[in-house]
């Protein structure tokens, strides 16, 4: 790595991956065709929902909070892992590198609370039904998704800051994006103490809302056993068993790269494990939450048809 001259305002160099000539173009195509199709699903997911009437429900208002987020969560990373693979090492200016450190973990964090709301309204509408809707009131569904936004943006504040007021002896950064662990490898000071309060701030926020899951899940797993036939127990588990895959992605790599000590994995683990998800758990959410979904089909078909019956016209 090369040592950074601080004596002007530092910039870094992103190394990306290291990949043969050859194989770049493909790369780029590769991850261009998983980008696009990231943005048209969660887009897809956002329209039904605003042009269905049968998908304006508690459950499909938060999925569709959860696609607008993940459509800016993969715009953070995605267009520098393609300017990688093109171009090689890219010069990133370093205030547009804390920029992204800082949106690219408020996402992140605000993703984690939204899945605990997830969890609570699955757990209301199967545990609460006959209150379902009470206690699910356009008022309230509007205050958790603010809140979950603004829990995420508040602390992520505090790894973003810790890690910009840091010194820096040199300037490539072994990833595709500006993240917390390989940033603090280019200190010229010990950031023990840093890996420190960034693992607590993110391990409480990720740790609270995990417990929460597994706590509504389990009084939600108790309810449903109670439910006098297969078929109804069925229908319960399906309408949960999207949110816990999802939940099972984003949790079990948080916990891999950020809970553990922040700075401890080997130069280029990081950046493969995030991969998973930075790039492929944002592509996979539309299709998890929609693949089996027979509403979501049907609501397809129907503002086709509308969109059909539009262009023909009177």
């Amino acid at each position: 790595m090369d040592p950074l001259n601080r004596t002007w305002t530092p910039s870094f160099l992103l190394a990306g991956f290291a990949a043969p000539r050859m194989l770049r173009p493909l790369a780029f195509l590769g991850t261009l065709c998983i980008y696009v199709l990231t943005l048209a699903g969660n887009l897809l997911i956002i329209v039904l929902v605003r042009a269905d009437a049968a998908l304006s429900t508690p459950m499909y208002f938060f999925l569709s909070v959860l696609s607008f987020l993940e459509l800016w969560y993969v715009s953070t990373t995605a267009p520098m892992l393609l300017h990688t693979w093109l171009h090689g090492r890219s010069p990133i200016p370093a205030a547009a590198c804390f920029i992204q450190l800082y949106v690219f973990h408020s996402l992140g964090m605000t993703e984690c609370h939204l899945l605990g709301v997830m969890a609570l309204d699955r757990y209301l509408a199967i545990c609460r039904p006959l209150h379902y809707h009470a206690l699910m009131s356009r008022k309230v569904r509007l205050w958790l998704a603010g809140a979950s936004w603004g829990a995420g943006f508040s602390a992520a504040l505090v790894p973003a800051c810790l890690t910009a007021s840091l010194p820096f002896c040199w300037k490539e950064v072994a990833h595709y994006f500006c993240d917390l662990a390989p940033l603090m490898r280019l200190a010229c000071v010990d950031t023990g103490w840093h890996a420190r309060v960034h693992g607590a701030v993110i391990g409480v926020a990720t740790g609270c809302n995990f417990v929460l899951i597994l706590g509504l899940y389990g009084g939600i797993l108790r309810a449903v056993l109670k439910l006098p036939s297969a078929a109804s127990r069925a229908k319960a588990f399906s309408t949960c068993s999207s949110h816990m895959t999802v939940v099972a992605l984003f949790f079990g790599s948080a916990f891999v790269v950020y809970v553990g000590s922040a700075g401890s994995h080997a130069e280029g683990t990081d950046k493969r494990i995030a991969l998973l998800y930075t790039i492929l758990t944002p592509f996979l959410n539309p299709i998890i939450y929609t693949l089996r979904n027979k509403e979501v089909k049907e609501a397809v078909r129907r503002v086709t048809q509308r969109i059909r019956a539009m262009l023909k016209g009177p």
